[in-house]
């Protein structure tokens, strides 16, 4: 990210600390009526933000829904304008493919006026793209209601069933989204089975042009069977299978969707199978994880918790202190601690810098930690480790040749001097 971003240590640490930081954040995005918005803001930024605001003790989905807030994300309207509407920009190409990043579209649409990846040039780029596509005004507005719950589960409602089951009729629809890619046109065409019942907000969608959807076998259905998962007023965008939006699926794939159709009809009860897999599944439970990570697993606070935060934020320093004692559940004061932990750990009382101390030990020491997908979260010495692997490669000279050495002092300064640094 200090790569990417082109950020030395040093101007981080001249900012505010991240507590106060993301308070002004989850401030700003939860003014009544804002419509938060970004490009790919909802596939990467908005996790990003959730569980920053989750370990800060902050509510991390009232900007999604409360006092008329909602969002809205600019990449998978730009494929649809991409698809539908070629006229509206400029398209690059980048190795005989469709290149759907800001900063190239930024720069053959001249939407930059700094230089990409910096956080002010990317924001009007985005709003630059954003007011060009919103000239063709029946477009944008379609387009503005898939991020619109009411709308979306609406549409959903009216698309067309062809297929029946004991479970009830199916829909077909196309499923518009980045991570199909320029080979298959950014769209596949599924099939709806219901909603999930362990997460009741997230409707299932089969996927129609696999051609391994006809071996599927009563014992193994999720091998062979591909569902996406999605939840009203998010990405992936929905089409109906108006003709005019089939035609940008070949004819392999279409050939192949008629097929799995004709076959799920034939063979009912492989059909429930799969629907059933699909309905139950739920995410594994990851033992041990941590507590930062815990925003989908450990589920919503007390209400007695959840009150204990709002008086956490508003208490001078003092007053957040005190509040560690009171709270129930784990979860919650351990969050709290650590909030001061990171941000205000030189006025801290003697007990909680004996606890503070105990928690930098472990990273130090590169105590497994598991983020939220179960995956050892990075630690000091894998840091360090993947910071050599990049030093050679970087250009004598360039901004990455200076932030390298930059970041590798801070890590040492900060978590590994006096310690085993080898990699983890």
């Amino acid at each position: 990210a200090l790569l990417v971003n082109r950020i030395r240590t040093d101007r981080l640490l001249s900012g505010v600390c991240e507590y106060e930081g993301i308070r002004a954040i989850h401030s700003q995005v939860n003014r009544p009526g804002t419509i938060s918005l970004g490009y790919n803001s909802i596939g990467f930024d908005d996790e990003f933000l959730r569980f920053s605001f989750h370990r800060n003790l902050l509510p991390a989905y009232t900007h999604q829904y409360a006092n008329g807030c909602r969002r809205m994300d600019l990449l998978p309207v730009t494929i649809i304008y991409w698809l539908f509407r070629q006229n509206a920009l400029d398209w690059p190409v980048l190795n005989g493919k469709a290149s759907l990043k800001l900063e190239d579209i930024g720069a053959l649409n001249a939407l930059f006026t700094g230089p990409s990846h910096e956080a002010m040039s990317d924001v009007e780029a985005a709003l630059r793209l954003a007011r060009i596509l919103s000239r063709d005004r029946k477009m944008w507005q379609y387009l503005d209601g898939c991020f619109r719950r009411d709308v979306d589960a609406q549409r959903v409602e009216e698309l067309p069933a062809v297929v029946r089951s004991t479970m009830g009729p199916h829909s077909l629809a196309l499923l518009a989204g980045s991570e199909f890619g320029t080979r298959l046109g950014f769209q596949v065409p599924v099939l709806s089975i219901g909603y999930s019942i362990p997460y009741p907000k997230q409707t299932l969608w089969l996927r129609l042009d696999m051609p391994n959807l006809q071996e599927t076998r009563m014992e193994s259905p999720a091998d062979t069977t591909w569902v996406a998962r999605k939840r009203f007023g998010e990405p992936a965008i929905l089409l109906p299978p108006h003709e005019r939006y089939l035609e940008r699926i070949d004819l392999d794939r279409r050939r192949c969707m008629q097929e799995n159709l004709e076959w799920l009809e034939s063979h009912p009860h492989i059909f429930e199978r799969i629907i059933h897999h699909h309905c139950h599944y739920r995410y594994p439970f990851i033992p041990d994880l941590d507590v930062d990570a815990g925003l989908y697993q450990n589920g919503f606070f007390s209400r007695p918790d959840e009150a204990l935060c709002r008086e956490f934020h508003t208490a001078a320093l003092p007053g957040k202190i005190a509040t560690l004692g009171r709270f129930s559940g784990r979860e919650a004061r351990c969050l709290a601690a650590r909030v001061l932990f990171r941000n205000y750990a030189a006025d801290l009382p003697a007990s909680l810098r004996t606890e503070s101390a105990a928690f930098l030990e472990n990273i130090r020491r590169g105590e497994p930690m598991l983020d939220f997908t179960g995956s050892l979260r990075r630690s000091p010495q894998s840091a360090l480790s993947e910071i050599n692997q990049l030093q050679p490669s970087a250009d004598p000279g360039s901004e990455s040749s200076d932030i390298l050495p930059d970041l590798e002092r801070y890590i040492r300064d900060q978590f590994v001097n006096g310690m085993d640094d080898g990699p983890a």
